[in-house]
């Protein structure tokens, strides 16, 4: 595999110059500023932390991609997504199933056969399948709104997050539909609602863990 071969994705870019993406790359702040919000609100909490610099490095490495755009960029941005997720999950499957260690690692592995058997469904459907495998993670997060209904300020909170991601997934599939009438395109919304998405969940989770410690 050819690492410095180039990307070009998506309708900002118009050449392979470092700044070819001038929005695409300066809207990772959003990731880097909810990081940056996130991490005093969640001085004792230590899982919280891992996830506020797992958040500031998606924020790094998705500018790398979009300045870039190589395949080693393109590794350096979606690694930390995944690594977000399957944090994201194991905290919830500890604290908040709440489930022994264990079995929340089990749990949160479990992600990896629920996307690989709902991909490829996903990928059937116009419009959808453009980011398939992102559309996992609001369903995946509707189902654990449910299943955690009992407690209500947590479920509320995934449906919210549910609902920005749905929105931000969107706005990421239009890119290059409307690229003709928008120029540089829809990807950067993207970037702006998952930095407000993912700072929400860890608030979320945050939240969660503080009641705990109060009731």
């Amino acid at each position: 595999m050819d690492w410095f071969a180039q990307i070009n994705a998506y309708c900002e870019r118009g050449d392979a110059s470092y700044w070819a993406e001038p929005v695409n790359a300066v809207t990772n702040l959003s990731f880097i500023i909810a990081a940056a919000i996130m991490w005093p609100r969640s001085a004792g909490l230590p899982m919280a932390r891992v996830l506020c610099v797992i958040l500031f490095v998606i924020g790094v490495g998705s500018y790398l991609f979009h300045t870039h755009a190589t395949a080693w960029a393109a590794l350096a941005d979606v690694v930390p997504i995944g690594l977000f997720i399957l944090t994201y999950l194991f905290a919830i499957n500890r604290d908040a199933v709440p489930l022994r260690t264990n079995w929340a690692v089990l749990a949160t592995l479990l992600f990896i056969p629920y996307a690989a058997l709902l991909v490829p469904v996903l990928h059937q459907i116009p419009f959808v399948r453009i980011s398939n495998f992102y559309w996992t993670v609001p369903i995946l997060l509707m189902i654990y709104a449910v299943f955690l209904r009992h407690h209500a300020e947590l479920a509320r909170g995934f449906w919210v997050g549910a609902a920005i991601l749905t929105v931000s997934i969107t706005f990421r599939s239009l890119d290059a539909r409307l690229c003709a009438a928008l120029p540089i395109g829809t990807h950067f919304m993207w970037h702006l609602l998952n930095g407000v998405m993912l700072g929400w969940m860890i608030e979320v989770y945050r939240r969660h863990m503080l009641a705990g410690r109060t009731a």
